[in-house]
């Protein structure tokens, strides 16, 4: 046994101990990386704490739709009153150049208010109409002739016509002198037309039965128009301000109630117009309503010179 342990080669293992080599730089450019990362961190901090509710919400509002602005015609980014400034001049707009969509915009707007006016307008007028109606039920001496009395709204505005019946004339025969009851409907309505800021047209008309005079001497024109101007003044003494009087014409049997009939007794009328905002235009306007031109859209015509 000892023998065979003396003849077994003798192994010696030796553990060679070798310094560890070099890693490398990469967690320098980790470190920088995450120095970088927590500066931009509370960069962002700081400029949220600094900035009001509203700009946040501005900024929000951008970055949701970042091209909101661009497409509903706003300014620009680089524009200094833009929520996010720029910093400087807006450059994508020349000196003296104006914005199409703010036009646009500001057009849109004046339609929408004109709309505004004359739907309030409108419910002026039916109010004044609806108290014409009550007066003349509430008053006696009114209630008998209610029907000589026609209301209603046209395009000019609201219309009140008094017209003549076969058996009550609102006027004497060939004369511009009203008749007793003429007088009361007209003071009755004069002191409620005070109750709207309107202008107010008043127009006589005749039937179409000639002047006994002829046209060439006091006719159906110089007729209506002395009546329409005799009821101007019942008007006034009604308590109308004059100064609501807008046109006052006489207008023969050029414009007839009754096409049909020209000899009908209904022809023979006062129409008064409470008028609206658009007749008053086309009246005091001496070459009709002016029509705005947006010149961005005109065609583009050169004018060539003559060559030398």
């Amino acid at each position: 046994m000892a023998d065979d342990l003396s003849q077994r080669p003798i192994v010696i293992k030796r553990i060679k101990k070798v310094a560890g080599g070099h890693h490398g730089g990469a967690w320098k450019i980790a470190y920088a990386d995450f120095v970088t990362a927590m500066m931009a961190f509370f960069l962002l901090m700081w400029l949220l704490g600094s900035t009001s509710k509203a700009k946040l919400e501005g900024i929000s509002d951008y970055f949701k739709t970042p091209l909101k602005v661009a497409l509903s015609g706003g300014s620009s980014v680089a524009n200094s009153e833009s929520i996010l400034k720029g910093g400087g001049e807006d450059f994508t707009r020349q000196a003296g150049q104006v914005n199409k969509g703010v036009v646009k915009e500001e057009k849109i707007d004046e339609k929408a208010k004109k709309i505004l006016r004359e739907r309030a307008e409108r419910i002026r007028l039916e109010g004044l109409k609806k108290k014409i109606e009550d007066a003349i039920e509430a008053n006696p001496s009114l209630k008998k002739f209610e029907k000589q009395l026609l209301l209603d709204i046209t395009t000019d505005g609201l219309r009140i016509q008094i017209v003549d019946e076969q058996n009550r004339p609102m006027f004497a025969l060939g004369k511009a002198e009203l008749q007793p009851y003429t007088k009361t409907i007209l003071r009755e309505i004069g002191k409620m037309l005070n109750d709207v800021p309107n202008k107010i047209s008043l127009s006589g008309h005749t039937d179409g039965k000639p002047f006994p005079s002829g046209d060439k001497g006091f006719s159906n024109w110089e007729l209506s128009a002395d009546r329409a101007n005799a009821s101007r003044r019942e008007l006034v003494l009604g308590g109308m301000d004059p100064d609501k009087m807008l046109k006052v014409v006489g207008l023969s049997s050029a414009v007839l109630f009754d096409k049909n009939d020209a000899l009908n007794p209904i022809n023979r009328r006062i129409s008064v117009v409470v008028m609206n905002e658009k007749a008053v235009k086309a009246v005091t306007m001496e070459e009709g309503e002016r029509v705005e031109v947006d010149m961005e859209e005109q065609p583009k015509v050169e004018l060539l010179q003559p060559s030398p």
